[in-house]
């Protein structure tokens, strides 16, 4: 079967973020929820999280499992979008309608990656 070609541009983001996760940890411990524990930890698994699932979203036979797994995530990261904007240092000087625009684009994404489960 023959990828759609935005599937390995979404390969590619979830690829690029989690690599971001090693290049600006401190961008990503800034927006952490201060009841989550461990940040340093939380960064690093979820960069790797982020890297592994775009890498198996190229492969055929764990393609929907990826997805699965990239839908939960991006569930759990709506508790990060929360935070910032109840946090003024967790914004990080972001203005509050671009807080506010992040919530529905997380929606997007994640419906981005139902629409190629099962494809």
């Amino acid at each position: 079967m023959n990828y759609p070609w935005h599937l390995y541009i979404m390969a590619t983001l979830y690829i690029a973020a989690g690599i971001n996760h090693f290049i600006k940890p401190k961008m990503y411990l800034r927006i952490m929820p201060i009841y989550l524990p461990n940040h340093k930890l939380l960064v690093f698994l979820s960069g790797i999280a982020e890297i592994f699932l775009g890498i198996m979203l190229c492969i055929p036979l764990v393609k929907n499992i990826s997805l699965v797994f990239i839908i939960i995530m991006l569930i759990v990261f709506l508790l990060v979008h929360f935070y910032m904007l109840s946090n003024k240092k967790a914004s990080a000087g972001l203005p509050k309608w671009l807080l506010l625009l992040r919530i529905p684009i997380q929606f997007l994404l994640i419906y981005w990656a139902y629409f190629y489960l099962g494809l």
